[in-house]
């Protein structure tokens, strides 16, 4: 049976405007911070990356918070909290991805990773009455699904993989659905959006650093020195600004709306890749990515059903 999440019975219907904003907001930082990663990629280790990404987030929202005359060391209320974002947004699926891309090719593995907005829908649909799947937004999450499939193209039949490293990949999957299930779930005490991503950016920094010690020592954060300028902004304007946006959206709007980030961030990927990188944009692209924001205006703008689907 369907509960209602802490706060939710009382908190009023964000506006359209709201949602479309977040999205957009969320989706356009989140897709740049492959321009920045690409500018990294092959000269700097993935855990060094993603250390020197987490960290400079977690800095970056602390001088905010101290800004704003709050302290940024976590309160106990909310100690469990960061460490379950951490683990499921954070070190968790950093580790399943970077196994996973050994031997798996990239076009399954991000149609596998874009599953997630489908299981954050139906697994939310079960827990929040707020929540509920109706058919206009269950059309609109598989037209999403079927746009990204597009956008894929071609990779998507690439072989090569595993079980074992399919397997990592629909676990990443899961592990960012439940992530996305806890923000909505944790209590209103503990719930400001940004204190939320200061605790996730903190414990998957953390995490990271501590991997890319362990696998490849010191060295691995040299390489950064010549990359400061892509590593400040992956860190302040890719993950600390999109990641309370993100979990301000989640808390307002639901995960499920939420969830369709998800989509928008491989559009505005590909268009940045022509814009900044020169890249080539077929006609297949711009059509998925048609496809893909007529899914998620279905999903977005569809109204809130509480108790029946």
């Amino acid at each position: 049976m369907a509960t209602t999440a802490p706060e939710a019975s009382a908190a009023p219907e964000p506006s359209r405007g709201f949602i479309a904003s977040h999205l957009l907001v969320t989706a356009f930082f989140w897709g740049s911070s492959f321009l920045f990663i690409k500018l990294m990629a092959g000269q700097v280790s993935p855990f060094a990356i993603a250390a020197g990404r987490g960290l400079l987030g977690a800095v970056s929202l602390s001088l905010w918070l101290v800004w704003l005359g709050q302290s940024p060391l976590p309160r106990r209320h909310e100690i469990r909290h960061w460490l379950i974002l951490g683990a499921t947004n954070g070190w968790i699926p950093n580790i399943l991805i970077a196994y996973a891309l050994i031997q798996l090719a990239s076009g399954p593995a991000a149609m596998i990773q874009a599953a997630g907005p489908l299981i954050t829908a139906i697994v939310a649909h079960l827990i929040f009455a707020e929540e509920r799947l109706s058919g206009r937004r269950l059309v609109g999450i598989l037209i999403g699904l079927a746009g990204v499939a597009l956008l894929i193209g071609p990779r998507l039949f690439e072989g090569g993989g595993t079980a074992l490293s399919v397997l990592a990949m629909v676990a990443t999957m899961l592990s960012y659905a439940a992530g996305n299930i806890y923000v909505r779930a944790v209590p209103a005490p503990a719930g400001d959006p940004m204190r939320l991503a200061l605790g996730q950016q903190v414990v998957s920094g953390l995490s990271a650093s501590l991997l890319a010690l362990a696998f490849a020592g010191p060295a691995a954060f040299l390489p950064l020195r010549d990359h400061w300028l892509a590593l400040l902004a992956l860190g302040i304007f890719c993950t600390a600004i999109p990641m309370t946006v993100f979990m301000r959206l989640i808390r307002a709007a639901g995960p499920t709306r939420a969830a369709m980030t998800g989509y928008l961030v491989p559009t505005v990927a590909a268009t940045m890749g022509v814009l900044v990188l020169g890249e080539t944009l077929e006609l297949r692209q711009i059509a998925a990515g048609c496809i893909i924001l007529i899914g998620v205006f279905l999903v977005t703008m569809a109204p809130r059903r509480v108790g029946a689907a």
